[in-house]
């Protein structure tokens, strides 16, 4: 089957995409389940309020073909994570602390993509992808003004996602050999009420005490490694949901928790390790190279799947002059940037960011534009740029997200922007 036959229902999903407005998120609905949720009557105006393009008012459309493409491109990145050739090739430029394995495959992946005509285009793997517990809210928040649509509802991918949740976690758990469950879950980011998805981890708080298991937000400085335990207020903590883009734990700040980690005193996930095998950019050159692939013992099925990702490679002083050259066509990451940060489309590069690229570790990926949604902001109706966002544990979708933006990356700046909810018709 080509391309374009298998992904021909794409028609159907682009019309929503470009003309239906009638589909929107009920933002009333929305913030009074967040106050019950976290139990706090000032937890919109405090957190939600100052954030006002966190969400966009239009869900986005996806084809069945598209999400099953994007789930098979997930599985096989995972099974190749497994390989034994894949993971020597991928640890050889990856910080010593990754050559530690104490079971845990990461919780929280996200997979990126851009759809194009073709299927979609996988653009990055991120380990601890931040929104998915927001996202799930806003999924139950939607609402349709009309009956033509009243049906897609149905085709929201939310449902089931607590469940799933509490078997990553019970899962990770399991796999680093411990038994029960954890006393205290530690959710770890620097500064955490200053970080921009602050609201996401009092969900996920909240999301661990529904479930039995006492959670604190916690400043890895307040974190303590002490007679051979993770500490926190004098307390040991079992679990840490790791939302640190330190990924080598190799800051000062982050002593205590590398510590614990390399004690196995905790269960770190995502961890280290998640890190070099499934999120550092370069290993997008080892994933989309077939000889490789083959040569590893890659099922044929996987490798088909790969072939449709864009083609990279690592920037060199030997290569740079003719990637210089062929730059309009290719978009510049660092091996291990987060979050769009000195990120460069290659038509947009000067001479002096170029020599930056060239003495940095980055990658050099094909371009694969965005496509478009159409929203209405204020009565406005303007292009969007939008990205589907995968979150998926051992391989298997959680939750399939949207991320709409304007500009060069996705920036929750855009008016009209900002997380938004997939739905399958």
């Amino acid at each position: 089957m080509t391309a374009q036959a298998r992904f021909g229902d794409r028609a159907v999903v682009d019309q929503l995409n470009r003309e239906c407005f009638c589909i929107t998120l009920d933002r009333p609905s929305l913030h009074d389940a967040l106050r019950r949720e976290t139990d706090d009557p000032e937890f919109v105006a405090s957190y939600i309020a100052s954030r006002p393009h966190l969400f966009s008012n239009a869900p986005v459309f996806l084809s069945r073909a598209e999400f099953d493409a994007m789930a098979e491109i997930v599985e096989a990145i995972e099974a190749t994570a497994r390989l034994p050739g894949y993971q020597a090739a991928a640890l050889a430029y990856a910080p010593g602390i990754a050559r530690h394995d104490f079971g845990p495959v990461g919780a929280f992946m996200g997979y990126d993509f851009h759809l194009g005509d073709d299927g979609p285009k996988l653009i990055e793997v991120n380990t601890n992808a931040g929104g998915a517990f927001l996202n799930a809210f806003v999924g139950n928040a939607q609402r349709a003004c009309c009956v033509e649509v009243s049906s897609v509802m149905g085709g929201s991918l939310v449902e089931g996602f607590d469940a799933a949740v509490g078997r990553m976690f019970t899962g990770e758990w399991e796999r680093q050999g411990r038994s029960g469950q954890p006393r205290l879950v530690a959710i770890v980011d620097d500064d955490p009420e200053a970080q921009y998805l602050f609201p996401e981890f009092v969900l996920a708080k909240r999301f661990f005490e529904r479930n039995g298991v006492r959670a604190v937000i916690a400043d890895p400085r307040e974190l303590i490694f002490s007679g051979g335990r993770l500490l926190h207020e004098g307390e040991p903590v079992d679990l840490v949901y790791n939302r640190l883009v330190d990924f080598a734990l190799a800051a000062p700040e982050h002593a205590a928790l590398r510590q614990a980690y390399l004690a196995d005193a905790t269960v770190v996930t995502p961890n280290p390790r998640n890190h070099a095998l499934l999120a550092d950019k370069r290993n997008l050159t080892l994933l989309a190279a077939p000889a490789l692939l083959a040569g590893w013992g890659l099922p044929a099925q996987h490798q088909s799947a790969l072939s449709r990702l864009p083609s990279s490679t690592v920037v060199t002083c030997e290569n740079a002059d003719r990637l210089w050259a062929e730059r309009k066509r290719l978009f510049f990451k660092p091996a291990n940037g987060h979050g769009g940060k000195a990120v460069y489309r290659g038509d947009k590069l000067t001479r002096g960011v170029w020599a930056d690229i060239v003495e940095g570790v980055y990658v050099a990926q094909a371009f694969a534009p965005p496509s478009q949604r159409m929203v209405n902001h204020d009565g406005e109706i303007s292009p969007h740029k939008m990205d589907v966002r995968l979150y998926a544990y051992e391989g298997a979708p959680l939750l399939a997200v949207a991320r709409i933006y304007q500009g060069q990356t996705t920036n929750f700046r855009t008016p009209g922007g900002g997380f938004a909810p997939v739905f399958v018709p």
